[in-house]
């Protein structure tokens, strides 16, 4: 395996605990890890069932976390990604892949700069990603965690 490969492979995971952990404190939605990773392996166990197979293939395009609101009036499922510079035509393409196959999914793109939240249909619509939202994260816990984010994936 490419060294390359794991070293993007582990800047996704830590980008997935640091969006997990910083909505997770505000304290406004249940986080449900929700993404290929979480589910397949337990469905694994029942490939006998004939119908796993094709589960586990619509499910390898499933966005990282599903996000259920506090007062449980909407649920909102994100997609993670890790961007070491700020790619506009590669979160378009994402935003394509998960609107393809899910219903009002949300991207999440991380850099070293900044945080990204927009639902895929606005990505597309308006050919960009707006920041992460107030309304969702803090500006202040945005920072620590941001500073966070740089100490492991510069």
């Amino acid at each position: 395996m490419n060294i390359d490969f794991s070293r993007n492979l582990i800047k996704g995971k830590i980008t997935e605990v640091i969006f997990e952990q910083m909505i997770r404190e505000e304290n406004r939605y249940t986080v449900i890890p929700f993404g290929y990773e979480h589910t397949t392996p337990t469905l694994a166990q029942y490939r006998h069932i004939s119908e796993v197979p094709r589960v586990i293939d619509n499910i390898s395009e499933a966005p990282d976390f599903a996000l259920i609101s506090e007062d449980k009036t909407k649920i909102y499922l994100v997609e993670v990604k890790y961007q070491k510079n700020f790619n506009n035509e590669e979160i378009k393409k994402n935003a394509e892949k998960l609107v393809k196959r899910w219903e009002s999914p949300w991207i999440f793109i991380a850099t070293p700069d900044a945080f990204y939240c927009a639902p895929c249909n606005a990505v597309l619509n308006k050919g960009s990603i707006s920041k992460l939202s107030e309304n969702w994260v803090t500006k202040e816990r945005q920072q620590r965690y941001l500073n966070l984010l740089k100490e492991f994936a510069n």
